[in-house]
């Protein structure tokens, strides 16, 4: 049975946490009260999973999760209220190790939490299967590539993620160079209220002016997007080096909004210059049936490898195509993006 750790500073919150793991056959094995509790509850019992508040007194969240990576590491799911300083602080602690995060319905303590039950159980249970240590830290990722090429014109770039995504989009995308012209698109399986915040860490990170789009959007070359949270995001159309964008809100796919597959999926069909599709850490199957249509469609297909990705599911899924062209680690990616956007071939 999978055993948990709950660690929030709220005690009603901790019972209604558990009550609900405990419901879905998780066994929680320790309470605590704060991220130093926490800590030495995970030293203690040596857990599958941990779920972590932001916001407690003592040792907040943040400094929890990067002392339990460096005593013993354990995958974290971070509940994070669902305000703009809440999912910052989420970043930070996705920065520091945990692998996943859901966000408190309502933004602060409530009991509506009880209603996302099955979600939270899913979260946890896809948290368990992440491996902590998959990629290690780097400082100045963006030094690493070699730019020294020229790139052929109006290349575009599709990159989807999910679970243990944001810590390497962010790195892959901070170590594109401008002189690539790339347009890049990003699809990360996050909720609406999240994307935003994380167009703007990408945005600071990266030599790409980034954002989260909006219906209708138009970008160029240099320029990069992130799928709006609880939107599916479309390739409506691409003309003299510029792509249109659409969003919807049709069903979900493989039980999530926004789809890597919507996304890779339309590109493929609209875009008649080259394209590349990447496909990072994450759990399901989502991105499989793009990375079909790319390959297809004549573009280049990526995948992030087991060794560096904290849940090695969507890439599998994606190999298992026979339509995936290089299996590369996270610290390879970027490079391995501007090989297929060489003027030389």
């Amino acid at each position: 049975m999978t055993r948990a750790v709950v660690v929030d500073d709220s005690h009603f919150m901790r019972t209604v946490i558990s009550d609900i793991l405990e419901e879905g056959g998780i066994e929680v094995v320790a309470q605590a009260g704060d991220g130093e509790e926490g800590v030495r509850a995970v030293v203690e019992h040596d857990p599958d999973v941990v779920t972590m508040d932001v916001e407690m007194p003592s040792m907040d969240g943040i400094e929890a999760v990067e002392e339990i990576m460096a005593t013993n590491p354990t995958p974290v799911l971070m509940l994070s209220a669902h305000t703009e300083d809440g999912a910052e602080a989420t970043f930070e602690a996705l920065e520091k190790g945990a692998v996943d995060f859901l966000a408190k319905p309502g933004g602060e303590v409530s009991t509506e939490i009880s209603a996302h039950g099955d979600a939270l159980v899913e979260k946890v249970r896809s948290a368990t299967r992440a491996d902590p240590e998959s990629v290690e830290e780097v400082d100045d990722p963006a030094g690493t590539v070699d730019t020294d090429h020229g790139y052929v014109e109006n290349p575009t770039l599709v990159v989807g993620a999910s679970t243990g995504g944001p810590r390497v989009v962010e790195r892959v995308l901070s170590s594109l160079p401008l002189e690539a012209d790339l347009r890049v698109l990003v699809v990360q399986h996050m909720p609406d209220g999240f994307t935003g915040r994380f167009a703007e860490r990408l945005d600071r990170r990266s030599e790409y002016d980034v954002c989260e789009a909006t219906n209708n959007l138009r970008i160029g070359g240099g320029e990069a997007v992130v799928a709006k949270g609880d939107y599916h995001m479309e390739v409506a159309g691409f003309g003299n080096g510029r792509l249109r964008l659409r969003l919807q809100q049709e069903e979900a796919i493989h039980g999530v909004r926004p789809a890597i597959d919507v996304t890779m999926e339309t590109a493929a069909e609209k875009i008649d210059g080259p394209l590349t599709g990447v496909v990072l850490t994450g759990m399901g199957s989502d991105g499989a049936a793009g990375i079909e249509a790319i390959k297809q469609a004549g573009g280049a297909t990526l995948a992030q490898d087991e060794d560096t990705s904290s849940v090695f599911g969507i890439p599998a899924r994606a190999i298992e195509t026979g339509c995936v062209d290089s299996v590369r680690p996270a610290d390879e990616m970027a490079k391995a993006i501007l090989d297929t956007i060489r003027d030389n071939g």
